[in-house]
Protein backbone atom coordinates (compact mmCIF):
# COMPACT_ATOMS: atom_id res chain seq x y z
CA UNK A 1 0.00 0.00 0.00
CA UNK A 2 1.38 3.40 -0.98
CA UNK A 3 1.58 6.40 1.36
CA UNK A 4 2.03 9.87 -0.16
CA UNK A 5 4.58 12.20 1.39
CA UNK A 6 2.24 15.08 2.10
CA UNK A 7 5.06 17.48 2.87
CA UNK A 8 6.58 16.89 -0.54
CA UNK A 9 3.25 17.36 -2.27
CA UNK A 10 2.34 20.47 -0.31
CA UNK A 11 5.67 22.04 -1.17
CA UNK A 12 5.28 21.27 -4.86
CA UNK A 13 1.74 22.60 -4.85
CA UNK A 14 3.00 25.86 -3.39
CA UNK A 15 5.66 26.13 -6.09
CA UNK A 16 3.03 25.53 -8.76
CA UNK A 17 0.79 28.30 -7.38
CA UNK A 18 3.27 31.10 -6.71
CA UNK A 19 0.82 33.88 -7.46
CA UNK A 20 -1.92 32.56 -5.16
CA UNK A 21 -2.22 31.67 -1.51
CA UNK A 22 -1.10 28.13 -0.85
CA UNK A 23 -3.84 25.81 0.37
CA UNK A 24 -3.22 23.26 3.07
CA UNK A 25 -2.48 19.70 2.00
CA UNK A 26 -3.49 16.38 3.57
CA UNK A 27 -2.09 15.22 6.89
CA UNK A 28 -2.10 11.60 5.69
CA UNK A 29 -2.95 9.90 2.39
CA UNK A 30 -3.30 6.28 1.29
CA UNK A 31 -4.17 4.47 -1.89
CA UNK A 32 -7.30 2.34 -2.17
CA UNK A 33 -7.81 2.07 -5.94
CA UNK A 34 -4.85 1.53 -8.27
CA UNK A 35 -6.30 3.31 -11.31
CA UNK A 36 -8.96 5.42 -9.62
CA UNK A 37 -12.58 4.88 -8.65
CA UNK A 38 -16.08 5.25 -10.12
CA UNK A 39 -17.62 6.15 -6.77
CA UNK A 40 -16.98 6.44 -3.04
CA UNK A 41 -18.96 6.95 0.15
CA UNK A 42 -17.81 7.72 3.70
CA UNK A 43 -19.66 6.74 6.85
CA UNK A 44 -20.93 9.59 8.98
CA UNK A 45 -17.86 9.59 11.26
CA UNK A 46 -15.46 8.86 8.40
CA UNK A 47 -14.19 5.61 9.91
CA UNK A 48 -15.45 3.48 7.01
CA UNK A 49 -15.49 4.00 3.27
CA UNK A 50 -16.96 2.16 0.32
CA UNK A 51 -14.79 2.37 -2.79
CA UNK A 52 -16.07 1.53 -6.27
CA UNK A 53 -12.73 0.86 -7.96
CA UNK A 54 -12.31 1.04 -11.73
CA UNK A 55 -10.28 -2.19 -11.73
CA UNK A 56 -11.05 -4.15 -8.54
CA UNK A 57 -14.77 -3.59 -8.02
CA UNK A 58 -16.29 -2.70 -4.65
CA UNK A 59 -14.63 -2.82 -1.24
CA UNK A 60 -15.11 -1.68 2.35
CA UNK A 61 -12.20 0.11 4.06
CA UNK A 62 -11.32 0.96 7.66
CA UNK A 63 -9.80 4.42 7.34
CA UNK A 64 -8.12 4.54 10.73
CA UNK A 65 -5.99 1.51 9.79
CA UNK A 66 -5.85 2.28 6.04
CA UNK A 67 -7.03 -1.30 5.61
CA UNK A 68 -9.36 -3.02 3.16
CA UNK A 69 -11.80 -5.08 5.21
CA UNK A 70 -13.96 -6.79 2.58
CA UNK A 71 -14.34 -7.10 -1.18
CA UNK A 72 -17.94 -6.31 -2.12
CA UNK A 73 -19.00 -7.46 -5.58
CA UNK A 74 -22.44 -8.49 -6.82
CA UNK A 75 -21.39 -11.66 -8.69
CA UNK A 76 -19.00 -14.24 -7.33
CA UNK A 77 -15.71 -14.23 -9.21
CA UNK A 78 -16.47 -10.98 -11.04
CA UNK A 79 -15.75 -7.35 -10.29
CA UNK A 80 -18.78 -5.06 -10.14
CA UNK A 81 -18.88 -1.47 -11.35
CA UNK A 82 -20.18 0.15 -8.15
CA UNK A 83 -21.71 3.43 -9.32
CA UNK A 84 -23.47 4.40 -6.07
CA UNK A 85 -23.30 3.41 -2.41
CA UNK A 86 -24.41 4.54 1.03
CA UNK A 87 -24.23 3.82 4.77
CA UNK A 88 -26.99 3.80 7.34
CA UNK A 89 -26.50 6.67 9.86
CA UNK A 90 -25.11 4.39 12.57
CA UNK A 91 -22.80 2.67 10.06
CA UNK A 92 -24.00 -0.91 10.64
CA UNK A 93 -25.38 -1.39 7.13
CA UNK A 94 -24.34 -0.37 3.63
CA UNK A 95 -25.91 -0.57 0.20
CA UNK A 96 -24.05 -0.81 -3.10
CA UNK A 97 -25.53 -0.45 -6.58
CA UNK A 98 -24.27 -1.21 -10.06
CA UNK A 99 -26.25 -0.45 -13.22
CA UNK A 100 -28.74 -3.28 -12.64
CA UNK A 101 -28.54 -4.64 -9.07
CA UNK A 102 -28.34 -3.59 -5.42
CA UNK A 103 -26.86 -5.45 -2.44
CA UNK A 104 -27.40 -4.72 1.27
CA UNK A 105 -24.34 -5.53 3.40
CA UNK A 106 -23.56 -6.02 7.09
CA UNK A 107 -20.53 -3.79 7.71
CA UNK A 108 -19.40 -5.81 10.75
CA UNK A 109 -19.32 -9.25 9.14
CA UNK A 110 -19.02 -8.10 5.55
CA UNK A 111 -21.80 -10.50 4.53
CA UNK A 112 -24.42 -9.77 1.88
CA UNK A 113 -27.90 -9.67 3.45
CA UNK A 114 -30.21 -9.07 0.48
CA UNK A 115 -29.90 -8.81 -3.30
CA UNK A 116 -32.32 -6.86 -5.49
CA UNK A 117 -32.80 -5.82 -9.09
CA UNK A 118 -32.76 -2.02 -9.18
CA UNK A 119 -36.09 -0.41 -10.26
CA UNK A 120 -34.12 1.70 -12.77
CA UNK A 121 -30.54 2.89 -13.14
CA UNK A 122 -29.46 4.24 -9.75
CA UNK A 123 -27.66 7.59 -9.83
CA UNK A 124 -27.37 8.14 -6.06
CA UNK A 125 -28.63 6.58 -2.82
CA UNK A 126 -28.85 6.91 0.94
CA UNK A 127 -30.03 4.62 3.77
CA UNK A 128 -32.41 5.10 6.69
CA UNK A 129 -31.46 3.99 10.25
CA UNK A 130 -30.77 0.24 10.58
CA UNK A 131 -30.66 -0.05 6.80
CA UNK A 132 -34.40 -0.68 6.53
CA UNK A 133 -35.05 1.55 3.51
CA UNK A 134 -33.01 3.16 0.76
CA UNK A 135 -33.72 6.45 -0.95
CA UNK A 136 -32.74 5.95 -4.59
CA UNK A 137 -32.20 8.73 -7.12
CA UNK A 138 -33.10 7.23 -10.49
CA UNK A 139 -32.61 7.89 -14.17
CA UNK A 140 -36.37 7.58 -14.81
CA UNK A 141 -37.09 11.08 -13.37
CA UNK A 142 -37.98 9.87 -9.89
CA UNK A 143 -36.60 9.11 -6.45
CA UNK A 144 -38.06 6.15 -4.59
CA UNK A 145 -38.07 4.83 -1.05
CA UNK A 146 -37.16 1.14 -1.46
CA UNK A 147 -37.52 -1.54 1.21
CA UNK A 148 -34.07 -3.14 0.99
CA UNK A 149 -34.80 -5.87 3.55
CA UNK A 150 -38.15 -7.14 2.20
CA UNK A 151 -38.25 -5.61 -1.27
CA UNK A 152 -40.60 -3.22 -3.03
CA UNK A 153 -41.06 0.50 -3.58
CA UNK A 154 -42.78 2.16 -0.63
CA UNK A 155 -43.04 5.70 -1.96
CA UNK A 156 -42.18 7.67 -5.11
CA UNK A 157 -40.98 11.29 -5.32
CA UNK A 158 -41.35 12.78 -8.80
CA UNK A 159 -39.16 15.14 -10.83
CA UNK A 160 -39.18 16.18 -14.50
CA UNK A 161 -35.70 14.85 -15.31
CA UNK A 162 -33.04 12.50 -13.92
CA UNK A 163 -32.47 12.63 -10.15
CA UNK A 164 -28.74 13.15 -9.69
CA UNK A 165 -28.38 13.45 -5.91
CA UNK A 166 -30.33 12.41 -2.81
CA UNK A 167 -29.87 12.48 0.97
CA UNK A 168 -31.87 11.72 4.12
CA UNK A 169 -31.91 13.28 7.56
CA UNK A 170 -30.57 10.89 10.22
CA UNK A 171 -34.05 9.96 11.45
CA UNK A 172 -35.15 9.19 7.90
CA UNK A 173 -38.09 11.60 8.06
CA UNK A 174 -36.84 14.26 5.63
CA UNK A 175 -35.38 13.75 2.17
CA UNK A 176 -33.78 16.12 -0.30
CA UNK A 177 -33.55 15.32 -4.00
CA UNK A 178 -31.69 17.16 -6.74
CA UNK A 179 -32.54 16.80 -10.41
CA UNK A 180 -31.49 17.77 -13.89
CA UNK A 181 -34.88 19.54 -14.09
CA UNK A 182 -33.07 22.39 -12.28
CA UNK A 183 -34.84 21.91 -8.95
CA UNK A 184 -33.98 20.62 -5.50
CA UNK A 185 -36.96 19.37 -3.51
CA UNK A 186 -37.50 18.73 0.18
CA UNK A 187 -39.90 15.91 1.08
CA UNK A 188 -41.70 14.50 4.09
CA UNK A 189 -40.73 10.84 3.74
CA UNK A 190 -43.61 9.48 5.83
CA UNK A 191 -46.40 11.28 3.95
CA UNK A 192 -44.69 11.78 0.58
CA UNK A 193 -45.56 15.48 0.72
CA UNK A 194 -43.37 17.92 -1.19
CA UNK A 195 -42.45 20.56 1.41
CA UNK A 196 -40.40 22.92 -0.76
CA UNK A 197 -39.11 23.15 -4.31
CA UNK A 198 -36.01 25.29 -4.81
CA UNK A 199 -35.33 26.55 -8.32
CA UNK A 200 -31.90 26.81 -9.94
CA UNK A 201 -30.82 27.97 -13.39
CA UNK A 202 -29.17 24.72 -14.39
CA UNK A 203 -29.17 21.03 -13.46
CA UNK A 204 -28.78 20.36 -9.73
CA UNK A 205 -25.72 18.18 -9.22
CA UNK A 206 -25.33 17.91 -5.43
CA UNK A 207 -27.74 18.11 -2.50
CA UNK A 208 -27.20 17.55 1.22
CA UNK A 209 -29.23 17.79 4.42
CA UNK A 210 -27.94 18.22 7.97
CA UNK A 211 -28.27 15.17 10.24
CA UNK A 212 -30.94 16.93 12.34
CA UNK A 213 -32.80 18.05 9.20
CA UNK A 214 -32.62 21.77 10.02
CA UNK A 215 -30.54 22.85 7.01
CA UNK A 216 -30.24 21.77 3.41
CA UNK A 217 -27.77 22.49 0.61
CA UNK A 218 -28.19 22.49 -3.16
CA UNK A 219 -25.85 23.45 -5.96
CA UNK A 220 -26.28 23.53 -9.71
CA UNK A 221 -23.73 23.66 -12.50
CA UNK A 222 -23.18 27.21 -13.80
CA UNK A 223 -25.32 28.49 -10.94
CA UNK A 224 -25.43 29.31 -7.24
CA UNK A 225 -24.74 27.08 -4.25
CA UNK A 226 -27.34 27.70 -1.53
CA UNK A 227 -27.89 26.74 2.11
CA UNK A 228 -31.60 26.57 3.00
CA UNK A 229 -33.62 26.69 6.20
CA UNK A 230 -35.82 23.59 6.02
CA UNK A 231 -38.51 25.01 8.37
CA UNK A 232 -39.22 28.23 6.48
CA UNK A 233 -37.92 27.10 3.10
CA UNK A 234 -36.00 30.36 2.80
CA UNK A 235 -32.38 30.69 1.73
CA UNK A 236 -29.90 31.29 4.53
CA UNK A 237 -27.56 32.47 1.82
CA UNK A 238 -25.28 31.58 -1.07
CA UNK A 239 -21.72 30.37 -0.78
CA UNK A 240 -19.43 33.20 -1.99
CA UNK A 241 -18.23 31.64 -5.24
CA UNK A 242 -16.33 33.64 -7.83
CA UNK A 243 -18.38 34.56 -10.89
CA UNK A 244 -15.59 33.31 -13.14
CA UNK A 245 -15.64 29.92 -11.42
CA UNK A 246 -19.41 29.63 -11.88
CA UNK A 247 -19.14 30.54 -15.58
CA UNK A 248 -16.46 27.88 -16.04
CA UNK A 249 -18.83 25.34 -14.51
CA UNK A 250 -16.65 24.72 -11.47
CA UNK A 251 -18.55 21.79 -10.06
CA UNK A 252 -19.16 20.68 -6.52
CA UNK A 253 -18.92 16.90 -6.43
CA UNK A 254 -19.62 16.17 -2.74
CA UNK A 255 -20.97 17.87 0.37
CA UNK A 256 -21.79 17.03 3.99
CA UNK A 257 -22.99 18.92 7.04
CA UNK A 258 -21.46 18.47 10.49
CA UNK A 259 -23.58 16.65 13.08
CA UNK A 260 -24.72 19.94 14.64
CA UNK A 261 -25.43 21.49 11.22
CA UNK A 262 -23.14 24.44 11.93
CA UNK A 263 -20.53 23.63 9.28
CA UNK A 264 -20.56 22.37 5.70
CA UNK A 265 -17.71 20.46 4.06
CA UNK A 266 -17.58 20.48 0.25
CA UNK A 267 -15.41 18.95 -2.44
CA UNK A 268 -15.16 19.95 -6.09
CA UNK A 269 -14.06 18.56 -9.43
CA UNK A 270 -10.54 20.00 -9.20
CA UNK A 271 -9.17 18.46 -5.96
CA UNK A 272 -10.38 21.35 -3.77
CA UNK A 273 -11.98 20.78 -0.35
CA UNK A 274 -13.57 23.68 1.56
CA UNK A 275 -14.98 24.06 5.06
CA UNK A 276 -17.79 26.61 5.46
CA UNK A 277 -19.65 28.22 8.34
CA UNK A 278 -23.26 27.22 7.56
CA UNK A 279 -24.69 30.37 9.18
CA UNK A 280 -22.32 33.14 8.10
CA UNK A 281 -21.35 31.34 4.84
CA UNK A 282 -17.71 32.23 5.40
CA UNK A 283 -14.99 29.90 4.20
CA UNK A 284 -13.17 28.63 7.31
CA UNK A 285 -10.47 26.53 5.66
CA UNK A 286 -9.46 24.97 2.37
CA UNK A 287 -7.25 22.13 1.22
CA UNK A 288 -6.04 20.93 -2.17
CA UNK A 289 -5.32 17.21 -2.37
CA UNK A 290 -2.44 16.04 -4.59
CA UNK A 291 -2.61 14.63 -8.09
CA UNK A 292 -1.62 11.02 -8.69
CA UNK A 293 1.07 12.29 -11.06
CA UNK A 294 2.10 15.89 -10.42
CA UNK A 295 3.57 16.44 -13.87
CA UNK A 296 0.53 15.33 -15.88
CA UNK A 297 -2.48 17.59 -16.57
CA UNK A 298 -4.95 15.12 -15.06
CA UNK A 299 -6.94 16.20 -12.02
CA UNK A 300 -9.30 14.45 -9.61
CA UNK A 301 -12.79 15.01 -8.27
CA UNK A 302 -13.53 14.82 -4.55
CA UNK A 303 -16.14 12.06 -4.55
CA UNK A 304 -16.83 11.87 -0.78
CA UNK A 305 -16.27 14.06 2.29
CA UNK A 306 -16.88 13.49 5.99
CA UNK A 307 -16.31 15.02 9.39
CA UNK A 308 -14.46 12.62 11.68
CA UNK A 309 -15.17 11.74 15.29
CA UNK A 310 -12.29 14.01 16.31
CA UNK A 311 -12.72 17.76 16.23
CA UNK A 312 -10.78 19.46 13.45
CA UNK A 313 -10.24 16.27 11.42
CA UNK A 314 -11.90 15.37 8.13
CA UNK A 315 -11.80 12.51 5.64
CA UNK A 316 -12.10 12.91 1.87
CA UNK A 317 -11.90 10.49 -1.04
CA UNK A 318 -10.65 11.52 -4.48
CA UNK A 319 -11.46 9.86 -7.79
CA UNK A 320 -7.76 9.23 -8.50
CA UNK A 321 -7.78 6.38 -5.97
CA UNK A 322 -6.64 8.03 -2.73
CA UNK A 323 -8.25 8.78 0.63
CA UNK A 324 -6.94 11.69 2.68
CA UNK A 325 -7.06 12.74 6.33
CA UNK A 326 -7.26 16.54 6.61
CA UNK A 327 -6.59 18.70 9.63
Amino acid sequence: MNTISTIKYATLLCLLTLLTACDSGPDKSWENAAKGSYSATLSEDGTLSIIGSIIHGGSLWANGKHERLFDWNHKQGKYSNIIASGFSPEGLFALTADHQTMVLWDTTSGKALTFWTAPNEVMDLDLTPNGNYALLGLEDYSAVLFDVKRGGIQRTFYHQDRVRSVELSNNGELAITGSEDQTAKLWNVNSGEELFSWQHKDEVVIVAISPDGSRAFSVAKYDKAVIWDTVSGKAIGQLPLRATAIKRGQAFTSARFSNDGKQLLTGNSDRLVQLWDAKTLKELKRWTVPKRDLWKPTSAAITAVSFSGKKGQYYVVASNGFTHLLK
